[in-house]
């Protein structure tokens, strides 16, 4: 936890007040946390500031505030993958949080087991995404979209995407292009299952404005090719 994130309705005083008990709990165990000492504050979906503790007592931490800091930016990419094995879903979803993506979009393909979107993890995203801003130090969540049928995403979504200056692409081991690399303008990278989008899909995105992509002809694990594919394309130097 890099930041403690509050409701905008803990923050309408002069005096903060932490209250959470998950909160209270990492700042006497890990920060041990004393009056006087700073702190980095964030107000979801709002502003970050620099805080002093003024009062510790069992129920809750008191602060005000010092002065307010830069929220990190965002990077200008609509991130779409294939729904992941649920126990993949929780990383991919803090590790995109944390990387900075500006909107997810998870999405059904032929290799998905129609059982993954059975799992109760989809109902525990915004935690997911509560524990990627705490560790990136952000405050504004990510916009997550769902949807459950391939092809009129890839027909009737997809295309609302795309632009001349904002291009979509798909990673796709076979493409004969590579994958850009250090772009200056934002865009949306589809990610598909372990296996692969099959054929068809590939062809389908393809007709529907998407670029295929390769990053070589290695298969890699869809968790890890998320920061690999973010790092490539969002690269400054």
């Amino acid at each position: 936890m890099n930041i403690v994130l509050l409701d905008p309705r803990q923050t309408e005083s002069e005096i903060w007040t932490i209250s959470a008990k998950r909160q209270l709990e990492h700042l006497r165990t890990h920060v041990d946390i004393q009056v006087g000492d700073s702190l980095k504050v964030g107000i979801r979906e709002g502003k970050r500031y620099l805080t002093e503790i003024v009062e510790i007592t069992e129920q809750a931490i008191k602060l005000k505030s010092i002065k307010e800091e830069l929220v990190p930016e965002k990077l200008p990419v609509t991130l779409i993958v294939a729904m992941p094995r649920p126990k993949v879903l929780r990383r991919l979803i803090m590790d995109s949080v944390t990387l900075g993506v500006e909107k997810i979009i998870l999405l059904h393909s032929y290799r998905v087991d129609k059982s993954y979107w059975q799992t109760p993890f989809l109902q525990q995203l915004d935690q997911y995404v509560t524990l990627g801003l705490e560790q990136a130090g952000d405050t504004i969540a990510p916009k997550i979209e769902i949807y459950k049928r391939f092809k009129p995403f890839v027909e009737d979504v997809l295309p609302s995407l795309i632009t001349a200056e904002c291009p979509a692409y798909v990673a796709h081991p076979y493409a004969d292009m590579k994958m850009p690399f250090a772009i200056d303008h934002p865009c949306s990278i589809m990610i598909g299952p372990e296996g692969g989008f099959i054929p068809y899909e590939v062809d389908l995105l393809i007709k529907n404005g998407c670029q295929a992509v390769s990053l070589g002809n290695r298969i890699i694990r869809t968790e890890t090719v998320i920061a690999y594919v973010l790092g490539r394309l969002f690269s400054t130097s």
